[in-house]
């Protein structure tokens, strides 16, 4: 199960309505790379595929990948504001390691991935 807080739902719904396309939902998933070994993908679709499994959050559609949902289960989205600033932020039980920048995680079961440098 995923979790998304009323401030990150407010903005995803905030997000897609500017965006104005008809199917639009929140695709959540992980990527391999990072420097802990695999990176979070968040974001917005209207392509569909028979790999993904559906759900309804805060009144949304959010659409994880069959293989990534062993990686996201328990994940929870949220939004916080900072001064002038905010961004989503990820709490993923699943994680027993994460990179200084917060935006890639290793798994206890993956701890054979390889690690790369991060991206700033």
């Amino acid at each position: 199960m995923i979790t998304i807080s009323d401030s990150a739902a407010s903005r995803m719904k905030g997000i897609m309505e500017d965006q104005d396309i008809p199917g639009l939902f929140v695709r959540i998933g992980v990527n391999p790379g990072g420097c802990s070994g695999f990176s979070y993908a968040m974001g917005f679709d209207s392509e569909e595929t028979d790999k993904d499994i559906y759900m309804t959050i805060q009144d949304m559609k959010v659409v994880v990948d069959k293989e990534d949902l062993k990686y996201l289960n328990g994940l929870e989205v949220d939004f916080e504001e900072s001064g002038m600033s905010g961004g989503f932020t990820i709490h993923n039980p699943n994680a027993v390691a994460t990179c200084g920048c917060g935006s890639s995680f290793r798994t206890r079961e993956e701890d054979e991935v390889l690690a790369q440098p991060c991206e700033d």
